[in-house]
């Protein structure tokens, strides 16, 4: 197994898709910041059951860290990354140099309102301005017809798919599984850098939204389910429950039941390590 060509410059990359679209090839693009892992796999997967062609990107986008410890941390694993593309047979590897695409000079931030105003986008101060704008240069960049995203994050997933259609990027956006390990714990490449300890205790979050889930299928109400699984959690070892949200699927906003297609959103604190996850209600 070959690894994908690894491309640094646009230009290199368009010479590439100009081909691909004069022979009339749907393109997938998979936008990650690398340290790539099952779930990251899966939606090449997807791409590639869906599209002629497929790209992965990285890019560990500065514009969308808050905390420069948190951007010096962030796992880089290129060469590893690379290794596990090669078997999925993935036509390109994208790994802009900053220039690319941020380049001297560059003024100009994409926002959308309205879904980010609230979990990720109050906590983090401008993490999806950042994630916008660069899904944006890489969309425009790699000329692709289809772009897949986890729903593991999925205030981004409709952040973006509001971006797309509100700007009429020629693009389709498309939301697919989370993937767990076989304890329940979401994929993330910050899963990285938990300690042994704290990993053995990261399951209890997706244990606990369980729990509420399950809660609020038996008609128990929201507010007091909420209060007991933050507590667990807290006296668990988790050292701070940022939110346990119960929103709608669709416009994010805050609900007291599932009266409407509805899921549970969760970040909180271990050991260091921000853990974020949401299951459908």
């Amino acid at each position: 197994m070959t690894p994908p060509p690894i491309l640094r410059r646009l230009a290199d990359l368009r010479g590439l898709t100009r081909t691909w679209h004069d022979a009339h090839e749907t393109i997938g693009v998979v936008p990650t910041m690398g340290a790539l892992h099952d779930g990251h796999l899966s939606l090449v997967q997807a791409a590639k059951d869906r599209c002629d062609r497929v790209i992965v990107t990285i890019f560990v986008n500065p514009r969308q860290f808050n905390s420069p410890e948190d951007l010096a941390n962030y796992p880089r694993t290129e060469v590893e990354d690379a290794r596990k593309l090669a078997r999925l047979d993935v036509d390109a590897l994208y790994v802009p140099d900053p220039d690319q695409v941020y380049p001297d000079g560059f003024a100009t931030t994409v926002s959308v309102s309205g879904l980010t105003d609230m979990m990720d986008g109050i906590l983090r101060p401008g993490h999806f301005d950042g994630v916008v704008t660069v899904c944006t240069k890489l969309f425009t960049q790699t000329t692709a017809t289809d772009a897949f995203f986890g729903e593991k994050d999925f205030q981004q997933l409709q952040v973006v798919t509001r971006l797309a259609r509100d700007l009429d990027l020629p693009i389709t956006i498309h939301g697919c599984p989370t993937i767990r390990d076989i304890d329940g714990l979401a994929l993330s490449s910050r899963n990285l850098l938990l300690s042994d300890r704290a990993r053995t205790l990261a399951p209890r979050l997706f244990e606990e939204m369980e729990t509420v889930a399950q809660g609020l299928a038996e008609g128990q109400p929201f507010g007091p389910l909420q209060r007991a699984a933050i507590d667990r959690l807290e006296k668990t070892g988790f050292t701070q429950v940022e939110y346990l949200d119960l929103r709608a699927a669709d416009d994010l906003h805050l609900l007291d039941a599932p009266t409407r297609p509805a899921r549970l959103f969760a970040a909180a604190w271990l050991a260091g390590v921000r853990l974020i996850d949401n299951i459908a209600v």
